[in-house]
């Protein structure tokens, strides 16, 4: 029997496949969804409005009353749930839901069975056996829904982390190898700016490797990027220039770590490095509002080209940090490319959260 409860037991690092059904859009969710399968069970031929809109009163509420309490249980039970398997979770909410269903039916029948009312003017055996079978057939599926949407939430967050680390993978080999070279190119000539670019790369990778599964805020996504073009203006000299114009951004704004850092990197690599003369990456930050005057951060950070040249390369950081932000935000990021003879612009649009938490609970 013990062992039976280990294997109905769940990883502690795993989450249970319900949604939060507390939520203000999850209860929204269900109570329209509730009412338009009343309005399927109403809205039967060869019946008259009067009958139609007297039923669809009592069907609703009847209706309402069993999806809003499974619910509230489901809701408060969703932690205890947690514990166990996907399936025997499942199996749990699926007889749940029918029992609530089951009570419900009972003091529906002995409070309102009453002639005048045609839906339920029936034994009581036939009543409860028509509610029971009408919320297993119901109930089944939208669980079954709720799991597979879960998978392929449990599928995207994997793929994430998993495209993060190639990302940091690629990034730090090519940077460090560069960072590596300058460092030596400094130790006898230099030996002071050396020091300091010992201490910067320490930093830079110090932040990008630390808990990259807690979101940065834009103050310690900027100072990344500082010590990265640190690094990279003892290597490159007067050739880089930066024009940072960040000053409307909120420093508490939140956003996935290592997000501007690849763009910069691209920026640099790409525009400002076969440039004979080198050139400036402009980063230019502003709160605005969108169409729901929501608040929304906008970045855009633009650099030169060579002549007949487009900035094709890095395709892979791109998409990475596209999916990250559309992950991170719940699909409300925007990345816009403009790509000319000469120049190279990317904007980042994204909501302005200060808070991190769960896109189901947004």
């Amino acid at each position: 029997m013990f062992k039976f409860a280990q294997r109905l037991k769940r990883r502690n690092n795993q989450s249970v496949f319900l949604p939060d059904l507390c939520t203000i859009r999850m209860v929204f969710v269900v109570i329209i969804i509730a009412q338009l399968f009343a309005f399927i069970l109403v809205l039967s031929p060869n019946r008259s409005l009067a009958v139609h809109w007297m039923q669809l009163s009592l069907v609703s509420l009847f209706i309402q009353w069993c999806a809003l309490t499974s619910s509230a249980v489901l809701c408060l039970l969703r932690n205890s749930l947690g514990r166990f398997t996907d399936a025997f979770a499942g199996f749990l909410s699926y007889m749940i839901i029918l029992i609530i269903i089951y009570v419900i039916s009972e003091l529906t029948y002995y409070a309102l069975a009453v002639p005048a009312w045609e839906y339920i003017n029936q034994s009581r055996l036939s009543f409860l056996t028509h509610n029971l079978l009408i919320g297993a057939l119901i109930s089944g599926p939208i669980l079954r829904y709720f799991y597979i949407q879960h998978q392929w939430k449990l599928k995207v967050t994997a793929e994430s982390k998993a495209r993060f680390a190639s990302l940091q993978a690629r990034i730090h080999p090519h940077f460090l190898f560069n960072s590596l070279n300058t460092i030596a190119s400094l130790t006898r000539s230099k030996p002071e700016q050396a020091e300091i670019a010992v201490e910067n790369l320490s930093d830079l990778f110090r932040i990008s490797l630390r808990d990259n599964e807690k979101p940065h805020t834009i103050k310690e996504e900027c100072h990344l990027c500082q010590r990265y073009i640190d690094i990279e203006t003892l290597r490159l000299g007067d050739r880089l220039s930066i024009d940072w114009q960040i000053d409307s951004l909120p420093d508490d704004a939140l956003l996935p770590p290592l997000t501007l850092q690849p763009l910069l990197e691209n920026a640099i690599y790409h525009g400002i490095e076969p440039l004979a003369d080198g050139g400036t990456v402009e980063i230019k930050g502003a709160l605005t509002k969108n169409k729901l005057l929501q608040k929304q951060i906008s970045i855009v950070i633009s650099n030169p080209l060579p002549p007949h040249h487009k900035q094709t390369g890095n395709q892979m950081a791109l998409e990475n940090i596209q999916q990250r932000l559309q992950s991170f935000y719940n699909n409300k990021a925007q990345i816009e490319i403009e790509n000319t003879n000469d120049n190279f612009t990317i904007t980042l649009k994204f909501p302005y959260i200060t808070r991190y938490e769960d896109p189901d609970r947004r």
